[in-house]
């Protein structure tokens, strides 16, 4: 089985800050990962270091075939999808929904390259397929949260990506917001042609059972890394947090954890 990512040693120094720590870890093809941290852990600089917007001080990273200094940044990007909050900054909030979906095949923000009638066409149905039929030819700026997360999976899927990051997709969602997207998500996973999926999120609850390996990031470093299983229980998130927990588990295998 191939190799979709890894770090050999890695480590990101920003002046006299070391804010990755020799980190070693390797996601294979058809692996579904999620990385579960607090606030400043490193987990948002770990996923653009993988994007290639930010780029190792220290060690070996290698991404979809490709090491760090002998390979292509720009190419690279079409082959990972990128869902964040972060990107709703950066878009422009007078496109149309389908426009911004249609913009994901070239990794660009706005379409300024030619498009065909079956690309926009494309567009349109990858929308559709998420749900989102009832926002062709609305503006981003008028949808909701929910709405705009929508788009930016409809978005990160149209380059057939190898890799989905989910940078905290269900950030700056309500309840039931949240779930309909955690449904999406499910769905994607259990697709044939699915890629390799990619999830950083605070929250135990997030982490749907398709997130069979599970990495806890602390203080730059990794605290422990193997299967759902071992790591999702009281003991071991006991031990992450530092503090004493308390663990639901739901009929859908997924775990609620709170304070003691």
């Amino acid at each position: 089985m191939g190799k979709i990512l890894s770090f050999q040693n890695v480590s990101l120094i920003k002046g006299d800050r070391q804010i990755l720590k020799n980190i070693s870890w390797t996601i294979k093809e058809k692996e579904n990962w999620a990385i579960l941290g607090l606030n400043g852990a490193g987990k948002t600089t770990m996923l653009k270091m993988i994007h290639g917007d930010v780029w190792p001080s220290q060690g070996k990273l290698e991404v979809l075939g490709g090491v760090f200094g002998h390979t292509n940044i720009p190419d690279l990007k079409k082959r990972i999808g990128w869902v964040s909050t972060a990107l709703q900054d950066w878009l422009h909030a007078g496109d149309l929904v389908e426009e911004i979906v249609l913009s994901g095949k070239f990794a660009s923000i706005g379409l300024y390259e030619r498009y065909t009638k079956q690309e926009m066409q494309e567009a349109k149905e990858r929308i559709t397929k998420l749900g989102g039929a009832e926002l062709i030819g609305k503006s981003y700026r008028v949808l909701s949260q929910g709405e705009r997360q929508l788009v930016l999976i409809a978005r990160a899927l149209m380059a057939k990506p190898e890799l989905l990051i989910l940078d905290e997709p269900c950030n700056g969602l309500d309840l039931f917001a949240r779930e309909r997207l955690l449904e999406k998500i499910k769905k994607i996973a259990q697709e044939s042609n699915s890629p390799s999926l990619l999830m950083v999120s605070h929250y135990t609850e997030e982490l749907l059972p398709c997130f069979d390996n599970v990495m806890f990031l602390k203080d730059g470093k990794i605290d422990r890394k193997g299967k759902r299983e071992e790591l999702l229980n009281k003991e071991t998130l006991a031990n992450f947090y530092g503090k004493p927990i308390e663990i639901i588990k739901d009929d859908k295998k997924r775990i609620l954890v709170y304070p003691q």
